[in-house]
């Protein structure tokens, strides 16, 4: 079996110490001459010598990697919040580690253990809202963590989210603003945990109330996804059905234009349509659709900022808090 490489075996065959070699390793060589990095580089090259991880992060007591939780990988605002925070960790070295808990709070504590099993840094989580007691712990114990798109009440944990409320205002005052009364929303099933569902609904019924316009309880449907067209049948068979809709999120709006194209209604003469959550081919759909954008790349980033801040600064205690996103309304022709 051959042995293993060393850093002592680099700063030999270099002609350097082994705290030149650690610092070259560190990338702390700002006044190393440039013939001792290259001596370096070559005798790393030449000895294919490959860093002990393992034994770097005992000694640093960092493993330098940060988990990251989401509610649902095939969310538009899930993948692009991840794109953002592994930007963010790969310019400060650190490794990220994805999870998909589908909503399911056993499932999200399987994955919390097993993050805090490989000694990850902190963890950045889109909460289920139902392992509680586990959070507590987390945050007795002053671990790292950051909720991402949802609170959870009682948990003193500093969250980013959307403005929800002002995501449902945008879209209600657009649909007023060009004349239709009979306004209705389809959602996912609306379970108090999940944040955005609740806040958007509240913010679609508030937002009525202020246009001095009517909440109809039969035109809020809210199911599983997969449930969403029947749900469409059974609110278009009304005598009076709505004649705009708002999607609550990508995964509802993909589902009423699969039910539009079915039933060969006219968007937006049959119906008026307007999306939460900016999906890609918005632009490109005949007609181009009118959406409610939230800042996905800049709340990732921040989530980053605040977690790595959190882990740079253990020993100081940070009072939780709230960052709320401006949605912004991207208006084209569906409405």
């Amino acid at each position: 079996m051959m042995k293993a490489v060393t850093i002592s075996d680099v700063a030999k065959q270099a002609g350097v110490s082994k705290s030149t070699v650690s610092q070259f390793l560190n990338q702390r060589y700002d006044y190393m001459a440039e013939k001792t990095k290259k001596r370096i580089e070559q005798a790393i090259d030449e000895l294919g010598y490959s860093p002990n991880i393992v034994a770097r992060s005992l000694k640093q007591k960092s493993t330098m990697t940060i988990g990251v939780i989401v509610a649902n990988i095939l969310h538009v605002f899930s993948t692009q919040v991840i794109r953002a925070i592994e930007d963010y960790c790969n310019e400060s070295n650190f490794h990220v580690i994805v999870c998909n808990a589908d909503d399911e709070p056993a499932k999200e504590k399987r994955y919390i253990d097993m993050l805090r099993a490989k000694q990850v840094d902190g963890i950045i989580v889109f909460p289920t809202g139902g392992n509680v007691d586990l959070y507590k712990d987390l945050v007795k114990q002053n671990y790292p963590i950051v909720f991402m798109d949802r609170m959870v009440p009682g948990i003193s944990v500093s969250s980013v989210l959307l403005d929800n409320e002002k995501a449902s205002d945008l879209a209600v005052r657009t649909f007023v603003k060009k004349g239709y009364t009979r306004i209705g929303m389809i959602s996912p099933p609306i379970v108090k945990n999940i944040t955005p569902r609740t806040e958007r609904v509240d913010g679609f019924k508030k937002a009525l109330k202020k246009q001095q316009m009517t909440f109809y309880p039969e035109y809020l449907a809210s199911g599983e996804i997969a449930d969403i067209q029947v749900m469409m049948e059974q609110l278009f068979k009304q005598a009076n059905p709505p004649t705009a809709l708002l999607a609550l999120n990508d995964r509802v709006l993909v589902e009423i234009l699969q039910f539009v194209k079915a039933q060969q209604f006219n968007i937006p003469h049959d119906l008026a349509l307007i999306g939460i959550d900016d999906v890609s081919f918005a632009g490109i759909y005949n007609p181009e659709l009118t959406t409610i954008a939230q800042p996905a790349f800049e709340m990732g980033k921040k989530a980053a900022e605040l977690l790595l801040y959190l882990i740079r600064n253990k020993n100081v205690q940070e009072e939780a808090r709230v960052y709320r996103f401006e949605p912004k309304l991207i208006e084209r022709t569906s409405v």
